[in-house]
């Protein structure tokens, strides 16, 4: 009785511990694919965010869990930002035009970490 006890007792112990282990957050082949068809509005070679793009940036959104898996996201889309001539202008009105809210300015310059 005692070890069946303490069998129970030690995998309880075990499953909490994986309730509790973070998943990694987003990674940016994720966040490049879901963005992807934002390119157009955010260079400002299309006159509005297309459906996909609206769509794609909504499933990112709720593949949102923690801040670290906000800030990753930031982080890929800022590097990405870099090479592909996304302008500011044109970037800052994609989460109102798809009805997403961010919580924070969309820049180029935002800063990721806060």
């Amino acid at each position: 009785m005692k070890n069946g006890f303490f069998s129970v007792l030690i995998l309880l112990s075990f499953l909490f511990c994986l309730a509790n282990v973070n998943e990694a957050a987003v990674p940016c082949s994720t966040v490049d694919a879901k963005a992807a068809a934002c390119v157009g509005f955010a260079t400002g070679k299309a006159t509005t965010p297309s459906p996909a793009c609206c769509s794609g940036l909504q499933q990112l959104a709720q593949t949102v869990k923690t801040v670290d898996d906000k800030k990753a996201i930031c982080r890929c889309l800022k590097a990405a930002s870099g090479s592909l001539g996304i302008k500011d202008q044109f970037l800052s009105k994609i989460p109102g035009a798809c009805h997403i809210n961010v919580g924070f300015p969309v820049s180029t310059s935002v800063n990721c970490e806060t």
